[in-house]
């Protein structure tokens, strides 16, 4: 899944800590929000969803219909700007990669939109339905649920989904940290390196200079 370049989501910012717009972005997809309502009603039903999702998205209609139907709550045909604020949230983690950052810092909202049936359990079934949103592979999903479902009844409960986004984000975190000393020590002997061939080059130099002095040229 991808924002398609130019589209009024593509210019909106996500903090990278929180997972949140500013205020002045959240004032702007509010009128945004307004636009797309063209009955007037605070609302958006499937219709008025799907184009506006398939505007700004390369997500295909099935995708659309699944994303609306984990939005609609009370199952009343429409969202508010409550669940459309969530997913352009979403949508903009997902458009930078910080996938497993929103779902830390959210856990309970997500967890309760995964929680389908409304019974405090998540089925790898359903979190498997929605895996594109978070950008999770088939073996990702399986290793999550061998790990961390405790109680072996492939159902997560929201303490088991918690730990997995706080050894997640553990494991992200190490991993960017690893990264960021190579990436120095990458740059520390370039540096090296560098420096290396002036003194190389200043001594070749220094050498030719006595060697034609020595010779009166």
């Amino acid at each position: 899944m991808r924002l398609k370049q130019g589209s009024f989501l593509w210019y909106l910012y996500l903090d990278k800590i929180y997972c949140l717009l500013s205020v002045r972005n959240v004032k702007a997809l509010a009128e945004y929000f307004h636009i797309l309502d063209v009955h007037g009603k605070n609302t958006l039903n499937d219709v008025l969803f799907y184009h506006f999702l398939h505007h700004v998205t390369d997500l295909k209609k099935a995708q659309i219909n699944i994303v609306f139907d984990m939005l609609d709550w009370n199952a009343m045909g429409e969202i508010g700007f409550e669940q459309f604020y969530m997913l352009v949230c979403m949508l903009l983690a997902h458009q930078n990669h910080l996938e497993g950052q929103f779902m830390y810092r959210h856990s309970r909202p997500v967890f309760d939109l995964l929680d389908l049936k409304g019974d405090l359990r998540i089925g790898a079934k359903n979190f498997g339905m929605y895996r594109f949103l978070f950008n999770i592979h088939k073996q990702e999903l399986k290793d999550l649920f061998h790990d961390f479902d405790v109680t072996g009844d492939n159902l997560l409960n929201y303490q088991e989904f918690k730990l997995y986004t706080i050894i997640y984000i553990d494991k992200l975190q190490r991993r960017q940290k690893t990264e960021e000393k190579e990436k120095g020590d990458r740059k520390r002997r370039e540096n090296e390196k560098s420096l290396l061939k002036k003194k190389m080059s200043h001594q070749v130099d220094v050498s030719r200079k006595n060697l034609l002095e020595k010779h009166g040229i």
